[in-house]
């Protein structure tokens, strides 16, 4: 495993490889980003991650400063993983004295988390075409539990033209549940079993789907209970989506719809969501 820090060393670095794949991560590896990995490298042969806190995606009120770093313990898990190439720029060589430029992709952006994090998936967007321009990648790899910033890449990659396939892998969750994230390490204990409202809800809006329910305010109605159950959650929304835009829906149709949440459980912020109908299909290759 080769592991380069500029821009240079990068591409000289990317000639090597016929095919590659890409896991952009900010660190603090879990199993979710290892399976990522994995997988990129299962189909394309070799496999790049990046690993950059970026900080253009913070809000000022946000965790950037505190947010989990660990780069030895990274490097560790991703050659064991059979990752080939990791870049780990500095923030100067990301965005260079001067840097002026910013990606908004309209639309998708500004329900959800575009709603409550300002100017986050300018963020986004602009770093991760930077990283597709400097790796350079055949297929890049991102974790469903991310459905926004999924769906804002694909736009992006598709009005764009970038030659980058995105491909949204299902989330890879522990055993009861929770879904892997890199801010779990921030839920203490009472916190960490209190977080299970997150997929508590969801399941429940999963069933009364599966059961009939097409009616959109019944299925948040749905998930909104669950969180009511549990003293320590404050959700920021509850939402049922269209699989394409994520505008909240009236009622789900054939297309299927994106169930999603934010809550907060004590000082952290977590966020989760199931594709219920054919809104799976569509969304994870």
């Amino acid at each position: 495993m080769k592991v380069v820090s500029t821009v240079a060393e990068l591409r000289a670095a990317r000639r090597a490889f016929p095919s590659l794949g890409f896991v952009p991560t900010m660190g603090f590896l879990h199993e979710g980003h290892l399976t990522l990995v994995r997988a990129a490298r299962a189909r394309m042969g070799a496999v790049a991650c990046s690993i950059f806190v970026n900080p253009t995606q913070f809000g000022p009120n946000e965790d950037l400063s505190r947010y989990p770093r660990d780069l030895q313990r990274d490097l560790a898990l991703l050659e064991e993983a059979g990752c080939d190439l990791v870049f780990t720029p500095a923030p100067e060589a990301v965005y260079p004295p001067g840097f002026s430029t910013r990606i908004e992709v309209d639309g998708v952006t500004a329900p959800l988390e575009g709603a409550v994090r300002p100017g986050h998936f300018s963020g986004v967007a602009t770093v991760v075409t930077k990283l597709f321009n400097m790796v350079q990648p055949d297929a890049a790899w991102f974790g469903q539990k991310d459905a926004q910033q999924c769906a804002v890449i694909r736009r992006m990659a598709r009005d764009l033209d970038l030659p980058v396939e995105i491909v949204v892998a299902e989330t890879v969750r522990e055993p009861d549940g929770l879904a892997m994230s890199s801010r779990n390490v921030y839920l203490a204990a009472d916190e960490r079993q209190a977080a299970l409202c997150l997929i508590g809800a969801l399941r429940a809006a999963d069933a009364a789907f599966a059961d009939g329910e097409q009616d959109a305010v019944a299925l948040r109605a749905a998930m909104s209970a669950v969180l009511a159950g549990e003293p320590m959650a404050r959700p920021d929304y509850v939402s049922i989506a269209d699989p394409d835009s994520l505008a909240e829906l009236d009622a789900v149709d054939g297309r299927g719809a994106v169930a999603s949440l934010a809550v907060r459980i004590g000082k952290t912020r977590l966020i989760d969501n199931l594709l219920l109908g054919e809104a799976r299909q569509k969304w994870l290759r």
